[in-house]
């Protein structure tokens, strides 16, 4: 008889995962963009590379913020329903009772059946019961502000550097190409590897980050020429 064994998803992945490559994305775009218009416009490499420090440290803090605030949001909204859920547990146990089970009834399961299986599962635990069938709350999609801030800083920064590092090493007068070209290969490689940490498909992954971002840079490097021919 062959053992249970239990399945490891990657759904359980998609909290960290969404703030990593998000992160990771934007501190490549952002920065490689600001360096791409800032050299477009025909600036001293001095000037660039310190024009891209700031825009790694001002994205790095602007991404850790946001993200708390937001997820901080979803946070709260949940434990406003939960709180909810537990006084109607109290109040009306009954009535919270048919609801699960009419949960159940309407994804295919007999009345009978599913009013047994309402009555063993608030018996083990009403409030996760109804948090998880009723709200769609789980322990893999609560929301964790401080991980989420955290991931997103620290791979933006990640991510910031990669361009960064070519402001140093690229001679000055190919820097707009040569921080171009890196960044879309630094894209390509994280839609990669963001699909398939996620088990999504690799190619189309790849194929959208690299794209979005070389509109970006294009973009912003057409904007940069502009304003250094006005100047």
């Amino acid at each position: 008889m062959s053992r249970m064994h239990r399945e490891n998803h990657l759904v359980s992945r998609i909290g960290w995962l969404r703030a990593a490559v998000l992160g990771a994305n934007d501190g490549i775009v952002s920065t490689a963009s600001l360096i791409v218009g800032v050299a477009s416009a025909s600036a001293a490499s001095s000037e660039i590379l310190i024009a891209g420090i700031a825009g790694m440290v001002a994205g790095a803090m602007s991404m850790a913020a946001g993200e708390y605030v937001s997820v901080s949001s979803q946070a709260d909204t949940e434990q406003a329903d939960l709180a909810r859920e537990t006084s109607e547990l109290a109040t009306q146990p009954e009535f919270e009772r048919e609801e699960l089970a009419q949960i159940y009834v309407e994804r295919g399961v007999e009345i009978q059946l599913a009013r047994q299986v309402a009555d063993q599962l608030m018996a083990k635990d009403a409030l996760k019961a109804h948090a998880r069938d009723e709200l769609g709350i789980s322990e893999i999609t609560t929301a964790q502000p401080v991980v989420a801030a955290l991931t997103s800083a620290c791979t933006f920064a990640v991510g910031a550097i990669m361009p960064l590092g070519m402001v140093v090493i690229a001679p000055a007068d190919s820097l707009v190409i040569a921080v171009s070209i890196a960044s879309l290969v630094f894209l390509a490689l994280l839609g990669a590897i963001g699909a398939k940490a996620g088990g999504a498909n690799v190619i189309k992954a790849t194929a959208r980050v690299t794209f979005w971002g070389a509109f970006a840079m294009a973009l912003t490097a057409g904007i940069g020429a502009l304003v250094g021919t006005a100047v």
